[in-house]
C-alpha cells in the first residue's frame, strides 16, 4: 500500500493536533509536517515534500488561497485540499481558481476527510456536498464571470489596460516597458495598480480576468 505524505496547515494548534490524531489512524497516511500559516506552509512544503497539503483558509501572514496560488506558481506537485469552516461562494471559487484540488468543511466526518485525501492524492477532486452545489451553480452562470471581468477592466486607466493585456500575453515588466516605451519602475506601478483593482495576487489571475473580459 502506497503511503500518502500529508502536511497539515492550520493556525490553531489544537486543530492541527486533532487532525494528526485522525490521520494517524489511517494505515496509508502519514503526517510529515505541520504549519501555522501560509508562509510557513511554503517553507515546510519545500523540505517535507508532501503528497497532499491539508490547507486552512483564514490564517495570519498568508491565507490559504494565497498560499495555494504561490505553491502552484512554484510548480509544487503536491495536491492541495482545503479544509475550512468557511464556504462562501467567493472563497470556494477563489480557492479552486488558485489551484486547490479539493474543498472540505471542518464538520466533515474524520473518515470522509481521509477518503478525500486519498481521492486528491489519486488525482481526483474532492468537494463537500454544499461546495459541489456552489460550483455547479457558478457553472450555470457563465456570464457572471464575464460581466465581473468586464467591470474590473472598466475600472482601469487606458495605460493600465495596455499593461494588463501585455501581462496576459506573458510579457515580463521589462518587455512591457519596451513595448509601451516606459521605464520598468513605471511599469511596476501600473502592474501594482492592476493587481489591486483586480484583487489579484499573481499574473495568472490577471491574465484570466483579461481573457474572461475578452480583452486580450
Amino acid at each position: 500500500m502506497a503511503v500518502i505524505r500529508v502536511l497539515v496547515v492550520d493556525d490553531d494548534v489544537q486543530v492541527r493536533a486533532g487532525l494528526k490524531t485522525v490521520l494517524g489512524g489511517a494505515p496509508d497516511v502519514v503526517v510529515v509536517g505541520e504549519a501555522g500559516d501560509g508562509q510557513e506552509a511554503l517553507n515546510v512544503t519545500s523540505s517535507a515534500m508532501p503528497d497532499v497539503v491539508l490547507m486552512d483558509i483564514r490564517m495570519p501572514r498568508m491565507d490559504g488561497v494565497r498560499a495555494t496560488s504561490r505553491l502552484r506558481e512554484r510548480g509544487t506537485p503536491a495536491r492541495i485540499l482545503i479544509l475550512t469552516t468557511f464556504d462562501t461562494d467567493e472563497l470556494v471559487l477563489a480557492a479552486l481558481r488558485a489551484g486547490a484540488n479539493g474543498y472540505l468543511l471542518k464538520d466533515t466526518p474524520p473518515e470522509d476527510v481521509i477518503t478525500a485525501i486519498r481521492r486528491v492524492a489519486a488525482g481526483e477532486p474532492a468537494l463537500s456536498p454544499s461546495v459541489t452545489n456552489q460550483v455547479i451553480a457558478a457553472a450555470v452562470r457563465p456570464n457572471d464571470r464575464q460581466l465581473t471581468a468586464r467591470a474590473l477592466v472598466a475600472s482601469l486607466t487606458t495605460r493600465e489596460r495596455d499593461v494588463a493585456v501585455l501581462i496576459s500575453d506573458g510579457r515580463t515588466n521589462q518587455e512591457i516597458g519596451k513595448a509601451l516605451h516606459m521605464g520598468v519602475a513605471t511599469v511596476k506601478t501600473h502592474v501594482g495598480n492592476v493587481f489591486v483593482k483586480f484583487g489579484a495576487t499573481n499574473r495568472v489571475q490577471v491574465a484570466r480576468c483579461v481573457h474572461d473580459a475578452e480583452l486580450g
